[in-house]
């Protein structure tokens, strides 16, 4: 499934989105996780920082 993703973002319109990752830490645990998703390039930093305000 990775595969399909990474080639429909290098052809055509694909090259205007990024992958954004973000680590959290848990407060109760204080283990991390992960969550993924794919945004326009234009909207990377708005991503990242309603990810960090949670």
């Amino acid at each position: 499934m990775a595969k399909k993703v990474v080639a429909t973002l290098k052809t055509g319109t694909g090259k205007e989105y990024s992958k954004v990752i973000v680590m959290t830490k848990s407060p109760k645990t204080g283990a991390y996780s992960f969550k993924e998703s794919i945004v326009h390039n234009d909207h990377v930093k708005d991503a990242i920082a309603t990810a960090n305000s949670k």
